[in-house]
């Protein structure tokens, strides 16, 4: 009998086509009967990591590559949300020519694409398919997309405390400054592309989002109450990647944390593509030092665009940017590695008490179905909203207070790092994470909240 058909559409970049594909695995590992084919738009010459990831994937996911397209005749972008979603639509025609072949030889009965693939929801509507969202994040981002408009009115207004605390529906109240980048400066490309993206949400069937109902319960009902007909919200989380370890840095990794005390090393990494300033990163590692805590710290070279590694892999050896004398002296402290550690695996090692990161979502997640608590540190993107989720909200996390242009300075990460790894307040930290940890094990167990969710979206599929 031939296997039913769902399309996939990522949009460039690692951390964007590896969720998507994980959200696949989770639907076809619990309904082998669909089949996947992915759909693959790429800027430049495709990453190496996204190929190894590609042949680790099961035989019912299928990939199809549209021709790279390049940037570099496009008048400057600088905001990376722009960047991405202008190379989807620059393979817009060779993802439509893809789709419309694969509909002509299989049955095809539903279109699933990343946020930022959002053009590609109209060749759902032309071919008769069911079309949906799948959003990498957070139901609280969900939710700052759906209350835009009305955002732009309380932002926009003259009268308005720029102090006064923003409430989205169901959400923690979060500082403007928490807000994605594209909220700082209302007039920007990266605002009004966000404001368009947001009003294309409502073109989907459903909405996919990396989150589950016990740990974004009043943003995921405030969005079921208020988003009346579709598209229909799918909480389908915590989805993340399983660890991959074929690197040269792991095994070293590793090998260090087996011979530290349990929950005593503090992780310190900003995700595949988030950099620091020269300024911020040199504070860092004087904190670190100063705190006396172990850590592990994933270092990249600095840069004064936080996102300068999205897209582009760093070629300058980060080491040489390191203060002078810090790794004779943090020797038996702390390990420094270059570029990459096997995130999964540090987090889930008995010795690993803390993680000091940019709040991307699928570091949070794996923080969660780790159990570790966070010092949140956010770059770019919506991290901010996470790491005001994560403190203020879910109280699991401890964040630096930071002085002129965000920065941290070395006295004020001693302080934070040293509670959280071994002061009181650290401890109900400690605590409240484990709780979200088991909640986030029966999310998606055979009669957990996720996992209900894609039996109805299953039912739906076959069902067309």
């Amino acid at each position: 009998m031939e296997k039913v058909q769902i399309a996939v559409v990522p949009s460039p970049g690692f951390t964007h086509l590896v969720p998507i594909l994980e959200f696949s695995k989770r639907l076809l590992h619990l309904y082998p009967e669909f089949h996947v084919t992915c759909i693959i738009p790429s800027v430049g010459s495709f990453p190496t990591s996204s190929k190894a990831y590609l042949q680790s994937l099961p035989p019912t996911i299928s990939s199809i590559f549209v021709p790279p397209i390049t940037l570099e005749n496009v008048p400057d972008v600088t905001v990376l949300a722009v960047q991405i979603e202008l190379s989807v639509n620059l393979s817009l025609p060779y993802i439509k020519e893809e789709l419309k072949s694969l509909c002509s030889r299989a049955k095809v009965v539903a279109l699933v694409v990343d946020i930022f693939a959002h053009g590609a929801l109209d060749f759902a509507r032309e071919l008769n398919l069911l079309s949906f969202i799948y959003l990498p994040q957070s139901a609280m981002l969900l939710s700052t997309y759906f209350y835009s408009s009305k955002l732009d009115e309380v932002l926009s207004s003259e009268s308005r405390d720029p102090k006064e605390p923003i409430q989205i529906p169901g959400c923690v109240p979060v500082l403007s400054g928490d807000l994605p980048p594209p909220f700082q400066y209302l007039s920007s490309i990266g605002y009004k592309k966000f404001l368009e993206r947001a009003k294309r949400l409502r073109v989907a069937d459903g909405i996919f989002t990396n989150s589950f109902l016990e740990l974004e319960s009043g943003a995921i009902r405030a969005l079921q109450e208020q988003v009346k007909g579709k598209p229909t919200v799918y909480p389908v989380g915590p989805i993340i990647q399983g660890g991959l370890i074929g690197h040269e840095n792991g095994l070293e990794c590793l090998t260090w944390l087996d011979k530290q005390e349990p929950k005593s090393v503090l992780y310190v990494s900003f995700g595949s593509g988030g950099t620091l300033s020269q300024e911020q990163f040199t504070e860092l590692a004087y904190g670190l030092e100063l705190s006396g805590q172990k850590f592990l710290w994933v270092v990249r070279a600095p840069n004064s665009v936080t996102s300068s590694a999205y897209l582009g892999a760093a070629i300058k050896d980060p080491i040489q940017f390191l203060p002078n004398g810090f790794l004779e002296r943090t020797r038996k402290q702390g390990l420094v590695v270059p570029s990459w550690a096997p995130q999964i695996q540090v987090l889930g090692h008995a010795s690993t008490g803390g993680f000091l990161s940019h709040c991307g979502w699928n570091s949070v997640l794996e923080s969660v179905v780790e159990g570790v608590p966070v010092i949140p540190w956010p770059l770019f993107a919506e991290q901010g909203l996470n790491a005001a989720m994560l403190t203020d909200g879910l109280k699991v996390a401890l964040r630096p207070k930071v002085i002129h242009s965000g920065l941290a300075e070395r006295e004020e990460i001693a302080k934070v790092v040293r509670e959280l790894m071994e002061g009181k307040e650290g401890m109900e930290i400690r605590r409240r994470m484990e709780h979200l940890k088991n909640a986030a094990a029966n999310a998606i167990k055979e009669d957990g909240s996720s996992t209900k969710t894609l039996s109805e979206v299953a039912a739906k599929l076959r069902g067309f």
